[in-house]
């Protein structure tokens, strides 16, 4: 299948985990194609097929490739185009199971695709964790969440029983507490009230050119809205379902916690402005107005 934001000098991603930890990006050369096997997903507009949890896409080859990662979108299945692990999968791969593959070690397979979600979530809790660290206002905080990244890191390196034995949902809610006393941090720097559309069901609105500096979107859906010409400046996007949205001329240039999965999901354009280091989506059409430039 098949970033951050930066206000002021702290370091980065790479920065905040450190040198020489793992890195956060999918590695699938290094994977057991976990995320073609682990999930169940069912016939929707993400998917073309039904496939139960556990059980190989019958696009897998022997080889852990995907037979259709070129045509994945053409071929019916965007949401494997968008999906993102963090990192998860080469870690469990070749460290947790130190490259035992599921294939060779059928006794193992079961196991290796539970330990396989809950590290795709403490890999997901670093990426933010260290998104938060590069926030210069936030700094109040960042002994906390310097903390938190150090606890989450020790979790990635437990063997597999203890990584299921693990609860996961409350260590998350307890990252999450603190990254969103950095997201107010983070927003209180823009005067004035601001929106607060936390968990809010947004599916088809129609938010075009609308005023969402320093908005509160945490966990929205946004499945299939209208954000065109929107001004997202430090507007909070954890989580937000972006699926099918129109970013088309929306700038979230300066947005907190949006993810490459977030963007791969949405609709957008070359005047859609996206924030370092992430990357425009080759899927994305061109200006209503005509073709992108050649520059």
């Amino acid at each position: 299948m098949g970033g951050g934001c930066v206000l002021g000098g702290e370091p980065g991603l790479s920065g905040a985990l450190g040198a020489g930890q793992h890195a956060l990006r999918a590695d699938c050369g290094q994977c057991f194609g976990l995320c073609c096997v682990a999930p169940a997903f069912s016939v929707s507009s993400d998917f073309a097929i039904d496939k139960p949890a556990g059980q190989p896409c019958p696009h897998l080859h022997a080889s852990f490739r995907c037979g259709i990662h070129d045509g994945l979108r053409r071929q019916g299945f965007p949401g494997c185009a968008a999906y993102d692990c963090f990192g998860a999968g080469q870690r469990v791969s070749q460290v947790t199971f130190a490259g035992r593959d599921w294939r060779q070690n059928p006794q193992t397979a079961a196991q290796m695709f539970a330990v396989f979600a809950i590290m795709r979530q403490l890999h997901e809790l670093l990426w933010y964790l260290a998104a938060a660290l590069a926030l210069a206002p936030a700094r109040a905080v960042h002994g906390e969440l310097r903390r938190a990244l150090t606890v989450t890191q020790a979790m990635t390196v437990r063997p597999a029983q203890a990584l299921l034995e693990l609860d996961v949902r409350a260590h998350r809610d307890q990252v999450n507490a603190v990254l969103a006393r950095a997201s107010e941090l983070v927003r209180a720097e823009l005067p004035g009230r601001k929106r607060d559309y936390r968990g809010a069901d947004l599916a088809g609105a129609r938010l075009a050119k609308a005023g969402l500096a320093g908005a509160n979107l945490r966990g929205a859906r946004l499945l299939g809205a209208d954000l065109s010409g929107a001004d997202l400046t430090l507007a909070d996007l954890t989580g937000a379902d972006l699926r099918a949205a129109s970013l088309r001329g929306a700038d979230l240039a300066a947005s907190l916690f949006l993810t490459q999965s977030q963007l791969d999901a949405a609709q957008g354009d070359i005047s859609t402005r996206v924030p370092p280091p992430l990357t425009r989506p080759a899927h994305w059409s061109p200006p209503a107005d005509g073709p992108a430039p050649m520059s």
